[in-house]
Formats: structure tokens, sequence, C-alpha cells
């Protein structure tokens, strides 16, 4: 290299830094790290309480402003799907935007067996936030409209085939979560579970609790959302269920390939 071709080739200090790819935040399904647990407790508790006042407020909305039973649930639905999406995106890259103990054991689940997912003294965390979240949503919906406080449900959901459709809606759930997962697809996860959602209030018979802490959390209103606490374990056991039968699908449907020889 002559004098002249060094002088004019750039130095290091002349080429530009090539900036190094921000972090992705994970979304449902995959807990970030590095954040602070009560940091994750908060986002869990303050997520469900919105999700629920969500649920509960829009349904009462809709039974203030017409009588047919088909509005009320298209309204509540709707209502429900924008929100849902909207607290996954906010809060997804805090704590993973569980808002959901079924969720949150089934993460536990796949990290035991080797995936991501939170340890057990998250889950110890985890889900007593959701609750009181779920709770505490429930509370703030009647307040804004004027309702008693805590007033017990007395819409008994019982029935065998509202069970079926728990176990239905949150199988559908999970499989649809750790699908994504297991596919790189997580970024999609604010449409796809806030869709489901929306479609599951219609598709099945239970209009798609598919979470404990809500069922919870609507047993303390007596409103158009509402559930008799008496309905609340079983709803919770076939919900349990769910869960079961969705990481069974997940594993037969999504099984990991092996390398090629």
């Amino acid at each position: 290299m002559t004098p002249a071709e060094a002088a004019a080739a750039p130095t290091a200090e002349s080429v530009p830094a090539v900036p190094a790819p921000a972090s992705i935040a994970p979304a449902p399904g995959a807990t970030p790290p590095r954040r602070p647990l009560v940091a994750r407790a908060a986002a869990e508790l303050i997520g469900t309480a919105l999700l629920v006042a969500v649920v509960v407020g829009s349904g009462i909305q809709a039974t203030e402003l017409t009588r047919d039973v088909g509005l009320q649930l298209l309204a509540n639905s709707t209502a429900t799907v924008f929100g849902l999406g909207i607290l996954i995106l906010l809060l997804g890259p805090v704590s993973g935007a569980h808002f959901n103990p079924i969720v949150t054991l089934a993460e536990w689940w796949t990290a035991r067996r080797g995936g991501a997912g939170v340890t057990a003294r998250e889950v110890a965390v985890y889900v007593p936030a959701q609750v009181v979240g779920a709770i505490a949503g429930a509370i703030l919906a009647d307040a804004m409209f004027g309702k008693p406080l805590v007033e017990w449900s007395t819409h008994d959901r019982s029935a065998g085939h509202l069970l079926l459709g728990e176990v239905v809606a949150t199988a559908g759930l999970i499989l649809l979560i750790f699908g994504l997962a297991r596919t790189d697809q997580l970024r999609f996860a604010p449409v796809a579970v806030a869709s489901y959602i929306g479609a599951a209030y219609w598709f099945t018979s239970s209009t798609s609790f598919a979470n404990p802490a809500v069922t919870i959390g609507r047993a303390f209103t007596d409103t158009f959302a509402g559930i008799a606490p008496g309905s609340v374990l079983g709803f919770i056991g076939m919900q349990l269920v769910g869960g079961v039968v969705g990481l069974a699908l997940v594993a037969l449907i999504f099984v990991r390939g092996r390398p090629a020889e």
C-alpha cells in the first residue's frame, strides 16, 4: 500500500460504529429478565385490575344503554378486545402480561421442563397479585357506575355445558400463547390473544372467562359480567383442566424437530 493509499484508507476512528441491535422485549409467554420482581408484580396487579374493570364496566354500560342481550354481549366483547390488546402491548415488556394464573402456571411448568418461564417464587408473587387486582378491578368498575362496591353476583353458571365451554376456552388460549412462543411469533400476541378472547366470547357457551383470577373478581359484582360465588370453583377447576389440555396440544402440534444428521 502506498503512502497515499494509506492516508486515504479509513481508520478505526473514522468508520461509524454499527449500533448494536436493541434488545427485543418478550411478549406474553416469556417473562423478561432483569426487571425487579416488585415492578412485575405491580404490572400484573394493575393489568389484571384494569382488565376486569374493562370487562365489568363495559357490561354495566351495555345493560344501561340497551335491553338487547346480543348488543350487550357485542359491546362487552368489543371493549374487552381493545382493552386487553392495549394492556398486553403496554405491560408485556414488564411482566409478560399474564393477567391469568393459568398462563403463569403454564409458564412455570414449561420452565421446569427446560423452557423459558417463571420460577416458583415468581408464581407465588404473580398469582396473588392477579387475584387482588381482579377483585380491585371489579370494585372499581362498580364504583364508577354508582353500584354497591361489593355485591355478590347471583348469575349462576354451574351448568355442565358452561363448564365444557371453559375447558375449550382455556385450552385454546394456552395453545395460542405457547404455540406463538414455539414458533417465535410472540410479537403478534397483543393482537392474537385479544382477537381470540373476542371470538371466544361468542363461540363458547361460557363467554370465555378462561382465567381464575378474573373469575374470582367477577364474583364480587352482581352485574352483567358477574358469576355467582357458588359457580366459581367449578369454573376454576375446568380452567385448570383446560390449561393441561392446552399444554398437551402444544406438545403434540409444535413438537420440536430433530437436528439433521
